[in-house]
């Protein structure tokens, strides 16, 4: 029997579990990133299983504010050119396509919905959103990357692309991998520091939110951002 290299961790799962079954039943929306990421990947090599593939490319698509090029795709293991192409493709026309769509930003869910999908990540991610005048989305972007239940960010990785980006307004959000969205002394001052600098900017802070898949907390509902 020939041997077939192709690997899919998703095989010995039940079928209602496997990314493509529950995108057919429940909408594209109820998967996670890496879930979308393994069906357009569909299968792995041996040695390294679709999921554990789609993970790795995610990893790169977190650490990047722009669109990876295709050299930098092709730097994981395991993608060779015409998965590199079709992933690249994918990645360009989502952003013809549907990037110029500006959300707009009225309370604090409206934040969650643009950022709920970072919340299964095991480490924190510290994310940035730049409003203009109206409060409409000019972009989402991930500043940094922390430890599993910390991140260290500096404002000045903050205000860079906000500033670049001519926004008026911003918001800035982060999840926390425990699943606790209450805020956290350390929370407490990097918004604290943010708020100083966005008064001396002349940028409006409209909020802060802590998130995990299944909720969220904000610092301008709660009272704590001036």
């Amino acid at each position: 029997m020939k041997k077939n290299n192709k690997t899919n961790a998703y095989l010995g799962a039940p079928s209602e579990q496997r990314p493509r079954e529950k995108l057919l039943s429940r909408g594209p929306a109820s998967l996670s990133d890496s879930e979308l990421l393994a069906i357009l990947l569909n299968t792995g090599i041996q040695g390294k299983n679709v999921n554990a593939l789609a993970d790795e490319l995610l990893g790169l698509l977190d650490k990047n504010k722009d669109i990876p090029s295709v050299k930098e795709i092709l730097n994981l293991s395991g993608l060779g050119e015409s998965k590199a192409c079709a992933v690249s493709a994918m990645l360009e026309f989502g952003r013809r396509r549907y990037g110029s769509l500006s959300a707009r930003i009225k309370q604090p869910v409206d934040i969650f919905t643009l950022v709920r999908h970072y919340a299964d990540r095991k480490q924190e991610r510290f994310i940035s959103l730049s409003l203009n005048g109206a409060h409409e989305v000019l972009a989402v972007r991930i500043v940094t990357i922390g430890l599993v239940n910390k991140t260290i960010v500096h404002p000045r990785e903050v205000f860079a692309d906000i500033i670049q980006d001519r926004a008026a307004a911003f918001c800035v959000a982060h999840n926390h991998p425990s699943g606790q969205v209450e805020s956290s002394p350390e929370d407490d001052e990097i918004t604290e520091r943010l708020a100083i600098v966005a008064k001396l900017l002349g940028l409006h802070f409209v909020d802060h939110i802590i998130f995990s898949e299944t909720a969220w907390w904000s610092y301008r509902k709660n009272g704590k951002l001036r």
